[in-house]
């Protein structure tokens, strides 16, 4: 009989500073229970899997009796942003960070990228992705330039008019990019941030598109799929692995195509792993320092729980975690070092069973190879013992 495992990614959504999150600069950090002070904020359903129950979360009651097993999960990578901590959710330990460009990016790679473009770039700073276009916008739509700015994570964003560059041009200016931006300049991403309007009403479209690094080494993902198993990207899952060990990948503008897809999902007949990113959280409420979206964001997720939960048979598994943290509460509107919650559930899950903290977000991977029988070539240690009977 097939067996299935629905691991989805909460995108920011972290419970708590790390031991080190003040060399990242953001001590007291705690995205959840941000969230948790809004009065839009209802995750009953979680609350019974055991998500309270995770060591350190105390925004509210524990479940008496708690129907999954959960843990706390400790990144072991150098860095806080997407890319590496989905890396390290599928094996992969990064003891360097990406780098990033607090003063803008060099100009001999401004110049290369305006020499294999045609256009010229402006901005070329940190910057808001919503400011950005509001503050050179104008100057775009004027001269036809592009606007390259980046933030606090290892990124390259291009922003452009849809009017001005079609889509599909901004995507092949974002490959030129890629492929500038290698060695010791290798961004994690580079983003494509297209949008409408004129001036001074822009609005970012879902048309937004990652340009990822290939993952470096190894990842459960590559396991999987060599042993003939189906892995299923849902979201930017397929970006962030720059299609790597993906054998099927579905895009989605948001959270609510997203959880649509996963429900759809549940009733298809697969034999592997289904990989889901919901970047909502992170990208429209984390980043922009909106707590009551962030919390109606998690009150709907709660709410469409049920469903996913409903399609799952006898031999699957249900994984929630997430990937860094993004406090909308904090002055910062970068992502935060936080520790993730890992939450699991299904047929043989052994109830309540607390794994503590653990030291790595790869268990999460290892533990996921081992249910499939594949021995893992990976960072991490599997904890299926712990988890199921």
């Amino acid at each position: 009989m097939n067996k299935r495992i629905f691991l989805i990614v909460l995108d920011s959504v972290g419970i708590g500073e790390e031991p080190d999150a003040a060399e990242y600069g953001d001590e007291g950090s705690n995205t959840l229970a941000a969230a948790a002070t809004s009065s839009y904020f209802n995750m009953p359903n979680m609350q019974k899997l055991g998500l309270f129950n995770i060591d350190g979360v105390t925004c509210r009651p524990k479940a008496e009796h708690p129907t999954g097993a959960f843990a706390r999960m400790r990144e072991i990578s150098k860095g806080k942003d997407t890319t590496i901590g989905h890396w390290e959710i599928a094996g992969i330990n990064s003891p360097k960070p990406l780098p990033t460009y607090p003063n803008g990016f060099p100009d001999e790679i401004i110049r290369a990228f305006e020499e294999k473009t045609g256009r010229r770039a402006i901005c070329n700073k940190p910057y808001s992705g919503t400011d950005v276009i509001m503050d050179y916008g104008k100057e775009h739509a004027e001269t036809g330039a592009l606007i390259v700015y980046t933030s606090a994570d290892s990124v390259f964003q291009i922003a452009a008019n849809e009017a001005i560059v079609p889509v599909e041009e901004l995507y092949r200016y974002c490959r030129i990019a890629r492929e500038l931006l290698v060695g010791e300049h290798g961004v994690g991403r580079v983003i494509a941030r297209p949008f409408i309007g004129t001036y001074p009403n822009y609005t970012r479209t879902t048309n937004r598109h990652d340009f990822s690094l290939l993952p470096p080494k190894t990842t459960m993902l590559d396991q999987l799929k060599e042993k003939d198993f189906d892995v299923i990207a849902v979201g930017k899952i397929n970006d962030i692995f720059a299609g790597k060990g993906i054998s099927r990948f579905m895009r989605t503008k948001g959270n609510e195509e997203g959880i649509a897809r996963t429900i759809e999902l549940t009733k298809e007949d697969f034999n592997g792993l289904c990989f889901i990113n919901l970047v909502d959280f992170d990208m429209l409420y984390g980043h922009r320092n909106d707590i009551d979206g962030y919390a109606k964001g998690l009150t709907y997720f709660d709410g469409k729980l049920p469903e996913i939960l409903a399609g799952l048979r006898e031999d699957d598994l249900l994984m929630i975690t997430a990937d860094h943290g993004c406090d909308p509460a904090t002055p910062s509107t970068d992502h935060s070092r936080e520790y993730t919650p890992w939450v699991i559930y299904g047929s043989h899950v052994k109830a309540g069973a607390n794994l503590g903290t653990l030291p790595t977000f790869a268990d999460i991977a290892a533990t996921i190879l081992d249910y499939f029988d594949v021995k893992p070539e990976i960072t991490g240690t599997s904890r299926l013992k712990n988890i199921v009977d």
